[in-house]
């Protein structure tokens, strides 16, 4: 949702003539970091821009694993991929739907050199568990933060703000966008230079043009970009309030469909910052019917998340098959993702509420109870 600040500070930078490598890349950076509490922030092109760099930033290379969901949109692990390493799966947690901190320990090998949990659909992944035993096994960690701005931690710390990389993404769905585009967070200042450089080909501090000291990539994120961002940052916290009263209108509006599992609830202190609102089709219910059938009455929706181990890229490239992480292929088999944005009426979900009972109360003999 783009509104007439935003207008007027793009405005600002068209007539200043500078549209890249100019101080709204500065200013958005230190005002996303004092927002999630952290000490650096690095703008990039795109979330997956910015978990490239920031495996990067924890030493990952050739040859190395990175333990990771397979719960997720693709890119946190293709990025691994990137640096010619290997993404190594583990299961998710039932509840909360993110990397098990158990299973994740037991997919440890003498190559892991990172683990990178993501905090799906926008609820905290238990970070103090990996923390522990990052530092038992001596790795590096990346938070793939990419749909968790607004999330908070249940020590009152917010996501993106405990020192680790953690990557934020800025695409027209998420809570804050800038069309495209993604920042890195950071509490070691000597990674916070490597990624600026690695974002801009490589380029020495000082910016000189004929010194490029290291690899480095074209990640760079826009001034114009910066521009919408530092206006949407302003208005943050009524976005985020209202993502959260969406929320709250569709669990109330489908407590009473039969086998549908509802997103988790917050839980000891943790806060969710909502994203998307997917549930978890009952069992036996055929989800590309339900998709086809609220088409038909003008719904849209949308099976999210597909295992990423089962597309084909990845059976093809590793050997995956289905049995491999049961309770992700579980969930991924029953989620649907529902209209979901801050303006959306309490008009237009109970109609959703209504025809997704209707659909699912049809479907292969699941009753709805009565209200």
């Amino acid at each position: 949702m783009l509104g007439a600040e935003e207008e007027r500070l793009v405005a600002e930078v068209l007539r200043s003539g500078q549209l890249s490598l100019g101080p709204r890349v500065g200013e958005f950076e230190r005002l996303f970091a004092q927002r999630v509490g952290a000490r650096y922030a690095s703008a990039v092109s795109s979330g997956t821009a910015g978990l490239h760099l920031a495996l990067r930033a924890v030493g990952v290379s050739d040859g190395d694993e990175v333990v990771t969901s397979p719960f997720s949109f693709v890119a946190s692990a293709n990025v691994a991929l990137y640096e010619r390493a290997r993404p190594v799966f583990a299961d998710i947690d039932p509840v909360t739907l993110n990397l098990d901190p158990a299973a994740a320990k037991a997919a440890i090998t003498e190559r892991t050199k990172a683990i990178l949990p993501v905090h799906i659909f926008g609820y905290p992944a238990d970070m103090e568990a990996f923390e522990r035993i990052a530092s038992e096994h001596g790795l590096g960690i990346v938070e793939d933060a990419c749909e968790a701005l607004g999330a908070v931690h249940r020590d009152g710390t917010p996501v993106g703000g405990r020192g680790n990389p953690a990557v934020f993404g800025f695409y027209a769905n998420k809570q804050l966008t800038t069309g495209e585009g993604g920042i890195v967070t950071l509490g070691d200042g000597a990674l916070k230079e490597q990624t600026d450089s690695e974002r801009n080909q490589g380029r020495a501090a000082d910016m000189g043009w004929l010194d490029h000291d290291r690899l480095g990539f074209n990640y760079r994120l826009s001034d114009i970009a910066c521009a919408v961002g530092i206006a949407q940052l302003e208005r943050l916290d009524g976005m985020l309030s209202d993502r959260a009263r969406a929320a709250a209108l569709y669990r109330q509006a489908l407590s009473d469909v039969e086998g549908l599992t509802l997103p988790c609830e917050d839980r000891e202190g943790e806060r969710r910052g909502w994203f998307v609102f997917v549930v978890q089709l009952p069992r036996g219910v055929d989800r590309d019917e339900v998709v086809r059938r609220l088409a038909a009455g003008g719904i849209q929706s949308k099976p999210y998340l597909p295992a990423i181990h089962l597309m084909s890229f990845y059976r093809e490239r590793f050997g995956h098959r289905e049995g491999e992480f049961p309770v992700c292929e579980d969930v991924a088999a029953r989620s649907l993702a529902l209209p979901f944005f801050p303006s959306v009426s309490e008009a237009q979900i109970e109609r959703v509420a209504a025809e997704l009972r209707a659909v699912v109360g049809r479907s292969r003999g699941h009753r709805v109870r009565a209200t």
